[in-house]
């Protein structure tokens, strides 16, 4: 089976053959071993699953998840730096502007898929280093219903979000489960905005190393914390962290390599120690740390933006089975919805499947501009043409 585990706990509900299935599937994957077939899930905005249900012709309670039997799950507790309700600043029925546990100060008008990031409650240096967190192991993260900014204000707008920990069981018998943390560069977006982050890097570059260094620590003992909380239930981990754009870093690697890859590389080990294989989360073109990633041991990359000149086939070519691959597949190729292209994009893509290492997704996330009769037809090229041994016919390149 490779370094993972496959197990059903007892006591969270019993798993079904098909979930522990689906669980050697993943393991063996990120194992870098080739399974019975290719696995595939996605991240899907709500806007996503209200079309998809009215373009299928679907319950008002239909999840892709549960419909098409999607390999793996991701998700999230509460990681606000301050555990607290939103303030609610306006609401109108076209717009709500909340105060979150980030300090940030966030308007979501309803009919905009995302919401604005408006201001931050720490827009000085001084508050920043002034800030004196909550607990990372403080049991309403893990234990309580309640507000928070990741689960709550997003392309939907969601308050009383429920305990983590119910999520974790209620998902556990029929999915892979895999419990997630950010990282500091993550936060430093929500909690004092990208713009003063690189800028502050810029003027302060030892005193934002030091914070990075206490945020670092602070979510360190936030993944640890939840790990314990979760008690053997989860099966994997996901780390989040955006670092990079269309065009490479968003900083010097040096800097990233200083200062926020220890962090990574510490909740890396965390999860391994557990026995728990690890995905990363990390927007834009990232080939200048992809090394780093893989000396630190990260099991799967995602999401691999193809906007962002990122190939999963040839990124196989160049690393071989050193990295383990998680999306990529075009969502500009999605939400034009051509049969031939979709055709042409999943097959090129599952050549990242030899040898195992390859989860077919998206290259972001699954958003409304994808018709449900598209993703309906991507779901069922990967399980038609992802069975080992693999056979892509004329779209099939030597590795």
């Amino acid at each position: 089976m490779g370094m993972f585990e496959t197990t059903g706990k007892v006591g969270s509900g019993e798993r079904s053959e098909n979930t522990l299935k689906k669980l050697a599937r993943m393991n063996k994957t990120l194992s870098h071993e080739e399974p019975d077939r290719v696995p595939i899930s996605d991240f899907f905005w709500g806007s996503f699953i209200k079309q998809w249900r009215k373009d299928l012709g679907l319950a008002d309670d239909a999840n892709p998840y549960y419909h098409y039997d999607l390999d793996w799950i991701c998700t999230v507790p509460n990681m606000d730096p301050w555990i607290r309700p939103f303030e609610t600043l306006k609401e109108t029925p076209e717009e709500v502007v909340v105060k979150t546990g980030f300090g940030a100060i966030m308007r979501k008008k309803f009919d905009y898929p995302m919401p604005e990031m408006a201001e931050w409650e720490t827009d000085t240096i001084e508050k920043l280093e002034a800030a004196e967190f909550d607990a990372p192991d403080d049991p309403r993260r893990f234990f309580e219903a309640g507000d928070n900014q990741i689960a709550g204000v997003g392309d939907g707008f969601e308050r009383n979000s429920p305990p983590w920990i119910d999520t974790v069981k209620s998902l556990r018998p029929d999915f892979p489960v895999y419990g997630s943390m950010m990282v500091t560069a993550e936060c430093l977006t929500r909690l004092i905005g990208q713009e003063n982050t690189m800028l502050w890097m810029g003027l302060y570059p030892e005193r934002m190393g030091a914070m990075i260094n206490r945020i670092g620590e602070f979510y360190l003992k936030c993944a640890t914390a939840s790990m314990d909380a979760a008690d053997g239930l989860l099966d994997g981990f996901v780390i989040w962290g955006d670092v990079a754009y269309r065009n490479g870093p968003f900083f010097s690697p040096d800097y990233w390599r200083a200062y926020f890859k220890p962090w990574v590389k510490a909740i890396a080990a965390e999860a391994h120690s557990r026995g728990l294989p690890v995905i990363y989360h990390g927007c834009g073109c990232v080939h200048k740390l992809l090394e780093d990633y893989i000396e630190i041991g990260i099991d799967g990359y995602n999401p691999l933006e193809a906007k962002a000149d990122m190939d999963a086939v040839d990124l196989r070519k160049q690393y071989g089975q050193r990295l383990g691959i998680c999306g990529n597949s075009d969502i500009r190729v999605w939400e034009r919805g051509d049969r031939d292209e979709l055709k042409r994009e999943v097959l090129r893509k599952l050549n990242a499947a030899k040898g195992g290492g390859y989860i077919f997704q998206s290259d972001h996330s699954v958003a409304t501009d994808v018709s449900g009769h598209t993703y309906d037809y991507i779901v069922q090229l990967v399980r038609d043409h992802g069975i080992y041994p693999l056979d892509l016919g004329d779209y099939d390149e030597r590795i």
